[in-house]
């Protein structure tokens, strides 16, 4: 029956009133919703997401040579619907499995150097002059724009 824990990719049949299907489950996968597992269908070469409650007691284990009989007869079309898959929820899988890591890195504030007290002789150049531009700022304001968008 459907255990995952031996192998990273299981190989079994899904039998149902409907008829049997092979199917592949790998570990790899995104985890899907709630209750719920994907599983690659080879009769519809897709990977369907199917409610583990309903299908569990469905699924059986292949044997060796089902195995083998299934790489060979399903296993290009299972590897390109695979990595179609995973590389459309690369993103998923990727959250699922990476440490995260802030965007902002914060680090200890450096110490400011204390005013030099006996700096009298400073660079008339250095200081930053605060009235500078503010006429033309001021005539900007003046006709009433808030900086809003207008209406």
């Amino acid at each position: 029956m459907y255990n995952t824990v031996k192998t990273a990719v299981w190989y079994g049949e899904l039998r149902t009133s409907r008829g049997n299907a092979i199917v592949i489950h790998d570990k790899q996968f995104p985890e899907a919703s709630a209750g719920r597992i994907y599983l690659y269908n080879a009769e519809r070469d897709s990977i369907i997401e199917y409610a583990e409650e309903i299908v569990k007691n469905n699924l059986h284990d292949l044997d060796k040579k089902a195995v083998k009989a299934v790489e060979e007869t399903y296993g290009s079309a299972w590897n390109a619907t695979r990595s179609q898959f995973m590389q459309k929820h690369d993103g998923w899988v990727e959250a699922n499995t990476t440490k995260h890591t802030p965007l902002i890195k914060i680090s200890k504030p450096t110490p400011r150097p204390k005013p030099d007290e006996d700096a009298d002789d400073k660079d008339i150049n250095s200081e930053v002059d605060l009235e500078m531009g503010s006429e033309s700022q001021d005539r900007e304001f003046a006709d009433g724009w808030s900086g809003g968008l207008e209406e």
